[in-house]
């Protein structure tokens, strides 16, 4: 035994020093190989990631090389057996090399399965992964276990899971340490099950209300993403910059890189029509922010292009900017038929071998989901068109990954911690997030509902689409139970109200699962017939309560021609204002409820309804979360983290736009419907002037904002003060103002607090002409309010 682990380790370092391709190994010498590894230093736990990763690099042969860098999931059907459990034999004729990745061991056949993807239980994820991991850990040559991927956008995206709200429902709680609780709760559920990598979070800024995917973003302010980014990472992997994962955590993926939050015409994929310096300004600080300040391993390129280059061709973004100038030393990892793209959508190159030699030279170091752009690497390498170093330096980034999270060590499930998932924890935290998440966009004294203590009880009537289902939004899990707004109203009212029920519309004919491909509005006579009855039904009521917005499918990612989901119009979709118009007439206050996914823009709505509760799709415990907001139990206190458009001919509407910018229009509105951190409550605040540290600071140094904030109203309530920042005159043009720190505080009434808020010196640099970052002294501007449109401002010198 001796003689072959001293063989095989002569073999290995004489052959990566040559640079030359081991022979495959009969199956007797891969068993003997195999064995003799096990004493090799990469599986030694005490030595250093770089050392262990060296070692087992050395020892690998360009096959079993790009196996690491490709990934399964179209194919899972060949390497699965009878009720589509791992099949270890199938697994060592398809993949003799071994295998990377597998994608979503949650479900159980991959895109070539039902829309609906039938996902399986606990107990049959985690001995899938088990089944998988010892056959690659004790029958491959190398033993080199398999990473396993989830989706974890706002929830594990599996069976019995916790949900939470999406992931612009959790921007609006403008409170990045709930973010990182959610997360790490998060991690805990997933990595329970075994997976040790996540598709999460999205840091793209999302400037395009039209785009689908807007529902899964932070919204529209880079600095806004980029702390919600930090805390997502924080949460998923732990705080600090050191790779290594500690127990119960997962690695996160941060993604997409980048421009892919203002797609052309708002087409999912479409080009991103973005000069250099609004790319650094805009929409690369939350990337960088989250490389610098983080554990990040792995960063996801984005589908669009940028300038004729599309993200996963491009060198500049991926090595330049990211791994150049941020530091960045994880894996870039491509988004999901991305390399193929490039040949099949972007016409860059002839066939997907040509497209993965592209990606793999700009920088790109795993192919997802499946691998069909990175299969023929080796030939690549052996025909000269790709070097030997090139593919290294990719799989070099892999296996730290896998190292670093602890799959060489202990890669097991914990079927005992993982039965607890979706527990009263989880069940809490998601009703807490779906609390704070809630936007109060309106209201004229409506809100909160009255419940007498004794007499006439109050016939309250819930009406409309949404009211009766718990949207979950796109990437969703299946938790263990979920409650709808009509099933939380009357568990709150119980024996205190009347509650009265119609579905008013029917927004889009049978399932809305997000995973269905065509997508068919309600039937237009059929919907009016529906809105007789909502009429006859809510005309007993002293008050209605209106669920509308969207739908699954209404709003969401268009991954292909024959998957859409992006919009010209953003206003509500088949009859829903129809639906409103005849509530309205009935003369009774109207409260409109908003669960959607996309900005509400519904001008109708927010000048008619006599209060507007903005709750996005707030998880699993929205129907609780949102019946005690309409009680008064839960005072909302969420922002709104983008602006709201009042019709598409605004687009682009963000509130970080240049002094040009904005002028007016004949016949219309230039203001937003709803500005950006937007958000009332059912206390009144009052925020006294703006105090700094100091009136003059020099170039590089922070300063500190201080605002008096009292709660002036009769109940306990959030408050979310936000600071602003303008350059005066600057040697480019600046943005009017540009979100440069927030806090969230609850205050009980009469209570006064002063909320400190550091501006850090990047706040204060611009790119300038020649494009570089420096801080130009002058003065500046820093504003302070509970909104972008009403503020208090001061005074702040800038020196060199």
């Amino acid at each position: 035994m001796r003689g072959i682990k001293r063989a095989a380790l002569a073999a290995g370092v004489c052959l990566a020093a040559f640079g030359m391709i081991a022979p495959p190994a009969t199956h007797a010498q891969s068993v003997a190989v195999e064995r003799a590894m096990k004493d090799a230093p990469y599986w030694n736990a005490n030595l250093p990631t770089e050392q262990r990763v060296e070692d087992l690099l050395a020892r690998m042969t360009l096959d079993e090389k790009v196996a690491q860098i490709i990934t399964i999931w179209d194919s899972k059907a060949q390497i699965q057996g009878d009720g589509d459990v791992f099949d270890p034999a199938k697994a060592a004729a398809k993949f003799p090399d071994g295998i990377g990745q597998i994608a979503r061991p949650s479900d159980r056949a991959g895109p070539s399965s039902p829309r609906k993807v039938p996902r399986r239980s606990i107990e049959a994820s985690i001995q899938y992964v088990i089944d998988a991991q010892k056959w690659a850990m004790q029958n491959t040559r190398l033993g080199i276990p398999v990473l396993f991927h989830e989706e974890s956008l706002h929830g594990l995206a599996a069976k019995d899971a916790t949900a939470f709200p999406q992931a612009i429902g959790l921007a609006s709680t403008w409170d990045p340490a709930l973010i990182r609780d959610i997360n790490a709760l998060i991690a805990d559920e997933t990595h329970a099950r075994g997976v040790h990598s996540v598709l999460s979070p999205v840091v793209d800024v999302a400037r395009d209300p039209r785009w689908g995917r807007i529902e899964e973003t932070f919204g529209e302010d880079p600095f806004l993403v980029g702390e919600m980014g930090v805390a997502s990472v924080e949460g998923l992997m732990g705080t600090g910059t050191a790779r290594k994962l500690a127990s119960g955590k997962v690695m996160a993926t941060l993604k997409h890189m980048t421009g892919h939050g203002q797609p052309e015409s708002g087409t999912n994929v479409g080009p991103a029509q973005i000069s250099e310096r609004t790319l650094r300004e805009m929409f690369f600080p939350p990337f960088e922010q989250v490389v610098k300040r983080t554990k990040i391993d792995a960063v996801m390129a984005s589908y669009n292009e940028i300038d004729g280059v599309p993200s996963h061709a491009n060198r500049w973004l991926l090595e330049d900017v990211l791994r150049g100038e941020w530091g960045y030393r994880g894996a870039v990892v491509s988004d999901y038929y991305a390399i193929e793209d490039m040949a099949r959508l972007h016409h860059i190159a002839p066939d997907n071998a040509r497209a993965g030699e592209i990606a793999l030279l700009a920088g790109v170091d795993v192919d997802l989901p499946e691998g069909a752009g990175f299969k023929d690497l080796a030939r690549s390498v052996r025909e000269g068109r790709v070097s030997q170093a090139a593919i290294d330096n990719a799989v070099r980034r892999l296996l730290t990954t896998k190292f670093n999270a602890g799959l060489f060590d202990n890669p097991w499930p914990d079927l005992a911690k993982a039965k607890t998932s979706n527990g009263a924890e989880g069940v809490a935290l998601a009703r807490l997030a779906a609390e704070k998440s809630l936007v109060l966009l309106k209201n004229n004294g409506t809100l909160p509902l009255a419940l007498p203590a004794s007499g006439k009880k109050p016939t309250i009537a819930v009406i409309g689409p949404n009211a009766d289902v718990a949207r979950l939004g796109g990437y969703y899990g299946e938790p263990r139970a979920s409650v709808t707004p009509l099933q939380g109203i009357r568990a709150a009212v119980g024996d205190k109200a009347r509650i009265v029920h119609a579905m008013g519309v029917e927004i889009v004919k049978g399932d809305s699962d997000w995973w269905d491909d065509p997508v068919e509005l309600g039937d237009p006579a059929e919907n009016r017939r529906r809105i007789a009855e909502a009429v006859e039904v809510a005309k007993s009521a002293d008050t209605i309560v209106l669920f509308i917005g969207d739908t699954e499918k209404t709003s969401r990612e268009g991954w292909a021609a024959g998957h859409l989901g992006d919009r010209t119009s953003l206003d509500l979709v088949g009859e829903q204002n129809e639906l409103f118009a005849a509530l309205k007439a009935l003369g009774k206050p109207v409260v409109a409820v908003l669960i959607n996914g996309r900005p509400p823009s519904y001008p109708t709505i927010a000048a008619e309804a006599d209060a507007v509760l903005e709750t996005w799709y707030a998880g699993e415990q929205q129907g609780t979360a949102i019946a005690d907001a309409l009680l008064g139990r839960v005072n909302p206190g969420g922002k709104l983290p983008v602006s709201v458009a009042r019709n598409a001919g605004q687009l682009p509407m963000f509130y970080n736009h240049k002094p040009s910018a904005r002028r007016g229009y004949l016949f219309d509105e230039v203001t937003p419907l709803y500005p950006f951190g937007w958000g009332l409550s059912y206390t009144t605040f009052a925020l006294g002037a703006p105090q700094l540290s100091a009136s003059t600071i020099k170039a590089g140094q922070s300063v500190t904002v201080t605002v008096p904030v009292t709660n002036t109203g009769k109940r306990a309530g959030d408050e979310v003060v936000q600071v602003y920042l303008r350059d005066d005159v600057s040697s480019v043009t600046r943005p009017v103002r540009e979100l440069v720190g927030f806090q969230r505080v609850t205050l009980a009434p009469g209570e006064t607090r002063n909320v400190a808020i550091t501006v850090q010196p990047r706040a204060f640099m611009l790119w300038n002409t020649e494009m570089k970052q420096v801080t130009e002294p002058g003065t500046f501007t820093l504003m302070t309010g509970a909104n972008s449109a009403e503020v208090q401002s001061v005074t702040l010198t800038v020196t060199e």
